[in-house]
Parts: C-alpha cells; sequence; structure tokens
C-alpha cells in the first residue's frame, strides 16, 4: 500500500473495546458500507458479539457528537445502526472481503491496533514508575506529581477526544 491511511483516528473506544465502524470500514476496504455489511451477514456465523456488534441508539448519538459538522453527512446519514467491529472483527473481514485492497488494508489496520496497543503498555509503565516515586518521596514530590496529574489528566482528555469516545 502506497499511501499511508490515518486509521489511527478511525478507532474508537465503545464498551470498554477499541472498534471500527462499518463505514469507515467500506471507506478503507473501497467497498459501500451496505456490500461490507451484506458480506457479513452472509458469513454471520464468523462474527459472534465480541468480533462485531451494532450500536445502541444512545451510543450513536453520543459517536455523532463526536463529529464535526463535515463528518455528520457520512455518519449521521444512515437509516439503520452502524456495526462496531473489534480488532477480532476486523481480522475476519479480510477473511470475508477476499480482494487484494482488502488483504492490504487488513494489514494495515492489525498494524495500528498492535501500535495502540504497545504504546498503551509504554504510557502504563510510565504511569505506575510514577506511582512508585509517588510512595517513595511523597512529601518531597507532591507539588511536583499535582503538575503531572494534571498533564495526565489533560493528555487523557484529549485522547479521548482523537481516540474515539468512552462509554
Amino acid at each position: 500500500m502506497n499511501e499511508i491511511i490515518p486509521i489511527h483516528h478511525k478507532i474508537y473506544t465503545l464498551r470498554g473495546k477499541q472498534i471500527m465502524l462499518d463505514s469507515d470500514l467500506a471507506e478503507l476496504y473501497q467497498v459501500e458500507t451496505k456490500v461490507l455489511n451484506q458480506a457479513v451477514k452472509r458469513n454471520i456465523e464468523r462474527f459472534p458479539e465480541d468480533f462485531m456488534f451494532q450500536f445502541s441508539e444512545d451510543e450513536f448519538k453520543n459517536l455523532k457528537s463526536q463529529f464535526v459538522t463535515s463528518s455528520l453527512e457520512q455518519h449521521g446519514g444512515r437509516r439503520k445502526l452502524p456495526y462496531a467491529f473489534t480488532e477480532n472483527g476486523v481480522y475476519m473481514l479480510s477473511a470475508v472481503l477476499k480482494s487484494s485492497i482488502a488483504v492490504e488494508v487488513s494489514i494495515e489496520i492489525m498494524r495500528t491496533f498492535t501500535r495502540l496497543r504497545e504504546f498503551s503498555l509504554h504510557y502504563n509503565a510510565l504511569a505506575k514508575k510514577i506511582l512508585e516515586l509517588e510512595r517513595k518521596n511523597n512529601k518531597q514530590f507532591k507539588e511536583v506529581f499535582t503538575i503531572l496529574d494534571k498533564l495526565v489528566n489533560e493528555t487523557k482528555k484529549t485522547d479521548e477526544k482523537v481516540m474515539g469516545f468512552i462509554q
């Protein structure tokens, strides 16, 4: 794949899982959303609930509120609630959609999920080290930790805006 696809902007957090929307996946795979969903329905036994699930009305309203106006036309003009695909569901899509573009896109999506997981592990390790320092040097570094807590909270808010929303 020659062009860089900003896949990480298409991964959201819903129900405590990282997911991708059917419409975003269809765009990446260069098929219509209804074509992608029809392929899934023909192979529904490959997509248990931990691989794919449909949004609730409230989840979809919350999702739409996360998009800027220009994106609402793409995601908001639907008659049916969108489907969310977890990492495993995205992987299974490559078995259902057999075009060469589907294989290439699936590889890039898997790499993106892996990078996000690695980032999360490094972030958690740093947080643990800070907590250990806080326990050992609570009196000396109380002011430093207060500032770090503010920075971490600001970063989480920014990450939630960039990566999606949490329910």
